[in-house]
């Protein structure tokens, strides 16, 4: 049986693009305010360190644009020549976002073993107040946008949405790593800034990890999570004239979950009965989970 719930999901994609759309623009907004106060500071206050941390700022107006295009795109209507839509470009975001996300925790290693391995930490000059002060305010915008975003994602199940969500999670560790080395600079410790530097970095590769995992799960056709099946099972089964679930398989389409489900019903009924039977288990599982795009139902005679 087809989806014939077209208008409704249209209805949902459009106001899952307008909550992205608005969280973009306030992310573009914030970062280009934070990162021209960072690269400031930095500069004023002699911070190699804080100049670093403007740069990576400024990177997350880049991964934002990632970010409009993928749900954007992922939004279009399905077409002769996509006929089940577009979701799975959303994935591609995500997954340039997560390649951007390594990368940034990457060079953040890489630059604080040399500068373990370089030494001469007595001829680094020591930062002023100024970026001290910069890498607290960092630390808690970007640790909001975190959960401003990652509350958005959630809400709207975008996988691009909550790449985003953790570039700013990486950034606000970022800032804790410059906050580390400057104020371990300033009271005579510059070995901090690089220690802190390779600890942040494997906090931002695992966290990329995830983004591209999940990414390519939703894009090789990964069935849901048992909790996620069971529920699908359970409203299944609560439907009148269901004898038994024969068969039962789910894949998750970008943001979108697909269900094909073989049910076993009284083979005595007419054909009329058992179709209303199956209208009765699409639209029961539509209704209970509105990210179900596609629900195909089969029905088997139970006495055959």
């Amino acid at each position: 049986m087809n989806n014939n719930n077209t208008a409704v999901i249209d209805e949902i994609t459009k106001k899952d693009k307008k909550i992205a759309m608005r969280v973009s623009v306030v992310s573009i907004i914030v970062n280009v305010a934070l990162s021209l106060f960072k690269l400031i500071a930095g500069i004023f206050a002699a911070s190699g360190a804080m100049i670093s941390d403007a740069i990576h700022s400024a990177s997350d107006v880049f991964s934002t644009f990632i970010v409009i295009i993928g749900v954007n795109i992922s939004a279009k209507k399905a077409d002769n020549e996509h006929q089940y839509g577009h979701e799975r470009l959303e994935c591609v975001a995500s997954i340039i976002l997560a390649v951007i996300l390594a990368e940034t925790g990457i060079g953040i290693g890489i630059s604080g073993l040399n500068k373990i391995f370089a030494g001469n930490y007595e001829s680094l000059e020591i930062p002023g107040l100024l970026a001290l002060i910069a890498a607290i305010v960092s630390i808690a915008v970007k640790e909001w946008m975190f959960w401003y975003t990652r509350a958005a994602a959630k809400k709207i199940n975008s996988g691009a949405l909550m790449a985003d969500a953790w570039h700013h999670r990486s950034d606000a560790l970022s800032s804790i790593g410059a906050f580390i080395g400057i104020l371990g600079a300033r009271l005579g410790f510059p070995i901090l800034d690089p220690i802190a530097s390779v600890v942040i970095c494997l906090f931002i590769v695992k966290a990329a990890f995830d983004i591209f995992k999940d990414a390519i799960d939703k894009m090789i056709d990964k069935s849901c999570d048992k909790e996620t099946v069971d529920k699908i099972a359970a409203v299944i089964r609560e439907q009148n004239g269901v004898e038994g679930i024969d068969d039962l398989k789910t894949r998750l389409f970008g943001t979108k979950i697909y269900v094909d489900v073989d049910i076993s019903a009284d083979g005595n009924i007419t054909l009329t009965q058992a179709h209303q039977i199956a209208e009765n288990v699409h639209t029961s599982i539509e209704q209970a989970f509105p990210t179900v795009k596609h629900c195909m139902v089969h029905v088997n005679p139970k006495n055959s």
